[in-house]
């Protein structure tokens, strides 16, 4: 590896890709079956960012552990069965990409998403793009915010993490970054908002993918 090369870690849901309303469509409909109440699409951004077990735990709060199973099983058969022709990525990710592909950075994906879920919609949406590390969640790794798969991904670059750009949209995001010592971006298009990306840590906020060629560009 060429040394000095740069290295950005980016978040999937709400950072790359806007997928809320088909993961509160596949939710709401799993309730439904059960007879559960279901919630605005609205209130998913909320929701979502910890993984299916907070996703869970949110939509059914006050609800018994057997029926969290219950969801959680429905719902990953639902969300692995569906098209989900609403989820694409946010307009100006795929000209940050091309701008970084040309740049030669090094790209990688960390998802609290299931791990088979990201490596699909990285196959279906960014085929193209060489993300040379993507991990969704796994069993055997820590979920974000805990910063060690992370650190294993600027281990694979040959990085320092005080010097890799770790992008994201929600607490967890920016609490992994500053666990695993990384310039934290948050991005202000995404589930949450700028008081919760500051609260947590951010280094930069920004409102376009387009502004992250400026931040890695003055360093």
């Amino acid at each position: 590896m060429a040394a000095g090369k740069k290295t950005i870690i980016f978040d999937l849901d709400g950072t790359l890709i806007d997928s809320l309303e088909d993961i509160a469509v596949c939710m709401n409909q799993v309730l439904k079956e059960l007879n559960l109440p279901i919630h605005k699409i609205e209130d998913y951004r909320y929701f979502v960012g910890g993984g299916i077990s907070v996703l869970v735990d949110n939509a059914l709060k006050g609800y018994s552990n057997e029926i969290k199973e219950e969801i959680t099983k429905k719902f990953k058969v639902l969300y692995d069965q569906q098209l989900h022709s609403k989820t694409k990525p946010y307009d100006g990710v795929y000209e940050l990409l091309d701008e970084l592909e040309k740049l030669d950075i090094n790209l990688a994906i960390l998802s609290n998403k299931p791990h088979e879920f990201t490596l699909q919609y990285v196959k279906s949406l960014f085929d193209k793009y060489n993300f040379k590390e993507v991990h969704g969640q796994k069993q055997t790794i820590p979920k974000k915010p805990d910063p060690i798969a992370a650190i294993n991904i600027a281990k694979s670059f040959d990085a320092n993490c005080e010097e890799v750009y770790f992008v994201g949209d929600t607490m967890v995001d920016m609490q992994t970054a500053k666990n695993a010592g990384m310039i934290a971006i948050g991005v202000l298009w995404g589930f949450r908002d700028e008081k919760e990306l500051s609260e947590h840590g951010a280094d930069f906020l920004i409102t376009h993918p387009l502004e992250i060629l400026k931040i890695i560009n003055d360093k």
